[in-house]
């Protein structure tokens, strides 16, 4: 029996998610933004979400349209960086945060994606991602509301050298949105460079993986040594062309005779 996991529309392959649901969404800065999905889900209507991205995008790409539509609640994110928006919502109590080192949010999506509960790490031992305290809700004048609570801690002694290790939970969300540079009818997946940071372990962790690829081909087409993915994980996938905008964050020029 053939398994085609393709969906004709963006807006078709999100219809059903609804308000209140967790996503994961793969991006490193607005590198792999799936934005044809995000876009189809801000016509959707879809609120209340907690989202879990690297970053939100930025002022009017990426996740940013959806938290400017006030349709996010909370992040999770290790990196409020260049939008502005972000950084009101959260200071301003509209918009819960939590923030997670970089490398603990990407094993915290593959672990969810594999089936492992939990991991100890040395990342934020002896800080307060280990012994709580981080804001993550403020009020409209500035006070706490909520903070993070405080983490498990134990030694352990690999290769013999003792060191101390915070236990962090995994994480798996209703949904994943994801965009990939190649993928085939049964879901199989290649990235394209520094996509492939946050998109394969951001797919794993969703009970329900939507991608979005530039390419779309018949299976046995890809190399199975060349897939970054494969497609037990993927649940539907749509293509968007390879003339989809792609955006960059910041752009630094030199003049020719510098160069």
């Amino acid at each position: 029996m053939a398994i085609d996991k393709t969906v004709a529309t963006a807006a078709q392959a999100v219809a059903d998610i609804p308000d209140g649901a967790s996503l994961a969404v793969g991006g490193f800065g607005l590198s792999g933004n799936p934005i044809a999905l995000i876009e189809a889900l801000l016509a959707q209507g879809a609120g209340d979400l907690s989202v879990v991205s690297n970053n939100c995008g930025v002022d009017g790409w990426g996740l940013g349209v959806l938290l400017e539509a006030g349709r996010i609640r909370k992040m999770t994110s290790s990196y409020v960086g260049e939008n502005k928006e972000f950084a009101r919502r959260y200071l301003g109590g509209e918009l819960e945060l939590e923030l997670t080192p970089q490398g603990t949010l990407a094993e915290k999506l593959r672990a969810g994606g594999s089936g492992i509960a939990a991991f100890y790490t040395r990342s934020g031992v002896g800080t307060q991602v280990a012994e709580g305290g981080l804001p993550q809700k403020y009020d409209a004048d500035g006070n706490v509301l909520q903070a993070s609570a405080p983490k498990e801690v134990r030694p352990f002694a690999p290769g013999g050298v003792e060191a101390e290790y915070v236990l962090e939970e995994s994480i798996v969300t209703d949904f994943a949105l994801v965009h990939a540079l190649r993928g085939d009818r049964h879901g199989n997946l290649v990235f394209n460079k520094a996509a492939r940071q946050f998109g394969p372990p951001a797919a794993m962790a969703g009970k329900v993986c939507i991608a979005q690829v530039e390419e779309l081909v018949e299976p046995g087409a890809i190399d199975p040594d060349q897939v970054h993915l494969p497609g037990v994980y993927v649940h539907r996938i749509v293509e968007v062309g390879s003339d989809i905008e792609k955006r960059i964050e910041k752009r630094t020029v030199r003049s020719a005779e510098i160069a």
